[in-house]
């Protein structure tokens, strides 16, 4: 059975759809099967990514018109893609009944695919981000090393502790990680001791370093393993999935 797990920061620029791509990307080189999803109307994972419109996105998919129709970036990584349709998804769904369920269903047969399913959620906490939080075993929070990307972390877990409650009893926090990460700068030094101090051990070991080559690897339409693999960037990213699936094997066991 396939784990679900979303990458979530109502805050933009944090590193959400970088980390989202290269998780998938790095769980793929430790030989996992991965289906992304892109749950932004932005699409900036389908384009980063560099894959053409398709016929049925997670728009359709999410109105009921179609069922998935995952594209494969590369042998063991799948995308089922965005588009700026998504945008007026969450007006039209608003009288479904049990929208929030909505991306459960449409899951349960690929959790049977899949080892990992992970979610690129909007910067939003609006109907897609419940859906996505409805729908997942865990919630990984990127967050920028920086003092502004610090506000609005007690509504992010306000949010996720409500959807436990009331949606989803399943649903943990999974981890935080450090993104954009200098050890010189005393600013994001700080910032992390403030997040331990938030989060405690849900804080990832592994921080995720101001690398270049994580910026140019979407301008390339490549993940960070495929762009540059003796990077710092993907050395970060795999450091950070082998503590992923380290955290994954403590619950299975």
């Amino acid at each position: 059975m396939g784990m679900v797990i979303s990458l979530l920061n109502h805050k933009g620029g944090v590193g959400k759809t970088t980390s989202a791509i290269n998780i998938g990307a790095g769980l793929v080189e430790l030989g996992k099967k991965v289906l992304l999803v892109d749950l932004d109307p932005q699409a900036n994972l389908t384009l980063s990514l560099g894959i053409p419109r398709q016929r049925v996105t997670i728009y359709e998919c999410l109105r009921g018109e179609s069922e998935p129709e995952p594209f494969t970036v590369k042998e063991n990584m799948d995308v089922i893609t965005s588009s700026l349709d998504l945008s007026g998804a969450e007006m039209e769904l608003i009288n479904e009944a049990g929208r929030e369920y909505i991306l459960r269903e449409l899951f349960e047969p690929l959790t049977e695919i899949y080892d990992f399913i992970i979610i690129d959620c909007p910067p939003s906490l609006g109907l897609l981000t419940l859906n996505a939080l409805t729908s997942s075993r865990y919630v990984i929070i990127p967050l920028q090393t920086e003092f502004l990307a610090l506000q609005g972390l007690a509504k992010i877990k306000q949010v996720i502790d409500k959807v436990k409650f009331r949606l989803n009893k399943n649903l943990e926090i999974g981890g935080v990680v450090a993104t954009m990460y200098d050890s010189r700068r005393i600013l994001n030094r700080d910032v992390v001791e403030t997040i331990h101090k938030y989060f405690g051990d849900k804080v990832f070991k592994t921080y995720i370093r101001d690398n270049v080559a994580l910026a140019e690897a979407p301008a390339q339409r490549k993940d960070i393993f495929a762009y540059q693999p003796k990077s710092v960037g993907a050395k970060d990213y795999a450091n950070l999935c082998d503590e992923i699936l380290e955290r994954v094997d403590k619950v299975a066991a």
